[in-house]
């Protein structure tokens, strides 16, 4: 396949897909502008913070495959892609515990005044006096929101630290989920309102969403204890600036923020932030995943998308339905022959019945198999005697 690398990704993933058989070509210096230009001919787009717009998908003549070598997909035009049938598969988790290495990195620099400290001994200043009154994060509380991977990662880095951990419960949560969250020692609490009145600092691990952007408003930082440390390494998008302006003026508040409402399209150039120089935030570039062990594992993750879909197999795809809308799950049980789901599809096309999902597995030997079907509406008796007639069908089964 064809490979375009809009971003720069680890030489050994390069390397790996090219002694697959793929054709890469690595063009790190692409910007939102400049992609349409460049995609015609390319059949998997691999991207980290690049754009991809409608504009560069509309130009994109034989893309099927769009690679987010990271977990969000905000840089990613979603709806124009799934309006193409293109796949947009992400690599979650990869770079988990770099991000949750910063978000402990910030609180440290925070409590104990780090840039500080530096910046007054380049400047050739001695002040032991005044750096020594920081507080300590031992037996603290830290309110996570957001337990996703990172989230996760970063309540074990906490628990080492002697703090202990608290986040919100959600009745939707897996199993999976809940014994991780037993595993680390997480205590839950019944609302958000309780784990800010909590908490001594608030962690945000969040995907950019409907529903989570601007969350952190100036209602909810005046929920948060006074002297409380709020640390950001999700979005920018997910805190109100000016809000979080105000609250760190009224001296209630410090932040750590690895992430800006609007941050440079660039990796290097200028960045004029209100939030940036306030004396009490503690800001990092937007490096939380940029960890060279986070670059090769999320570099392997990227390669590991790109074989599986080369096998028929997509995986991480985060534009698919997960389950269809409506309709029923129709079974069909039919001898392995050429021309029995065609025949099968030709019915259901003649009673207007579109296929949403669909998945045929064979048997071993390789001489029945059965389709599970779902349809868009429901299927009925006549349809379901149409199917029962075609000679190679064994027989029908229908799941509402």
């Amino acid at each position: 396949m064809r490979i375009l690398l809009a971003d720069s990704l680890d030489q050994s993933a390069v390397e790996s897909l090219a002694a697959s058989g793929h054709d890469c070509t690595s063009r790190p210096d692409l910007t939102a502008e400049t992609l349409p230009e460049a995609i015609a001919g390319t059949e998997v787009l691999v991207v980290r913070s690049t754009k991809v717009s409608e504009a560069a998908l509309a130009a994109a003549d034989q893309l099927s495959l769009i690679v987010r070598a990271g977990a969000g997909t905000d840089n990613i035009d979603m709806a124009a892609a799934s309006e193409r049938g293109m796949y947009v598969c992400n690599v979650p988790g990869r770079n988990a515990i770099a991000v949750a290495e910063l978000t402990m990195g910030l609180l440290l620099a925070i409590d104990r005044r780090i840039p500080d400290n530096t910046a007054d001994l380049r400047a050739g200043r001695w002040d032991k006096k005044t750096y020594t009154k920081s507080d300590g994060v031992h037996g603290k509380q830290l309110g996570i929101i957001g337990l996703g991977d990172i989230g996760l990662a970063t309540a074990e880095r906490a628990k080492a630290f002697g703090l202990t951990v608290t986040a919100v419960r959600k009745a939707d949560r897996s199993k999976e989920a809940l014994a991780a969250i037993r595993s680390v020692g997480i205590r839950l609490v019944d609302s958000m309102d309780e784990l800010l009145a909590a908490s001594d600092v608030v962690s945000l691990h969040v995907p950019k969403a409907p529903g989570t952007i601007g969350m952190v408003d100036s209602a909810f930082l005046a929920k948060m204890r006074p002297g409380s440390i709020l640390i950001n390494t999700s979005r920018g998008d997910v805190v109100d600036a000016d809000a979080l302006l105000a609250a760190l003026d009224g001296g209630n508040i410090r932040a750590g923020l690895d992430v800006w409402p609007e941050e440079p399209s660039s990796s290097q150039g200028t960045f004029d932030s209100i939030l940036a120089k306030h004396p009490s935030v503690v800001g990092t570039h937007h490096i939380g995943a940029s960890t060279g062990q986070a670059q090769r594992s999320v570099a392997q993750g990227a390669v590991d998308v790109i074989s599986a879909y080369a096998a028929g197999r997509p995986i991480n795809c985060v534009n698919l339905r997960l389950a269809p809308e409506g309709g029923c799950q129709l079974s069909v049980r039919h001898l392995d022959r050429v021309g029995v789901l065609a025949k099968v599809f030709a019915v259901l096309r003649s009673h207007d019945l579109n296929v949403q999902q669909m998945e045929n597995q064979v048997f071993v030997g390789g001489h029945a198999a059965v389709a599970n079907i779902n349809v868009s509406q429901m299927v009925t008796d006549e349809a379901t005697a149409e199917l029962c007639a075609i000679e190679e069908v064994l027989s029908v089964n229908l799941d509402v």
